[in-house]
């Protein structure tokens, strides 16, 4: 089996973690890592809003983030176990993965009704 690339994090740039986050998709998946610090599998993020997303799909999407440096993958047997690399990533830049993902959040609220 292929080893599973990662970025040293002085490799990670700016623009990958963007187009990483560029779509909702990703940026909802990799939201929950985040906030659950891993993710045991991938069928644990299978569903954003009440969309499933195929295991092809998802698996491409977390290429995606690995390779931006937003991850850590790891194999256990059959299942990846999957690692926010937030606090390194954060270290690096400052304040930009939480305004990314706020970002996300304040724009998928519901809309106050209008005065």
């Amino acid at each position: 089996m292929r080893p599973l690339f990662h970025p040293a994090i002085e490799d990670v740039r700016p623009e990958a973690i963007l187009h990483a986050l560029a779509d909702p998709v990703r940026a909802a998946i990799f939201a929950k890592i985040m906030g659950a610090g891993f993710v045991e599998a991938c069928s644990a993020v299978s569903a954003v809003g009440d969309r499933v997303i195929p295991k092809s799909s998802l698996s491409s999407h977390f290429k995606v983030l690995r390779e931006a440096g937003l991850i850590r993958s790891e194999r256990h047997g059959v299942e990846m176990r999957n690692h926010s690399r937030y606090d390194e990533v954060n270290a690096r830049f400052p304040g930009l993965l939480v305004a990314i993902i706020n970002a996300y959040a304040r724009s998928s609220a519901p809309r106050a009704a209008a005065q």
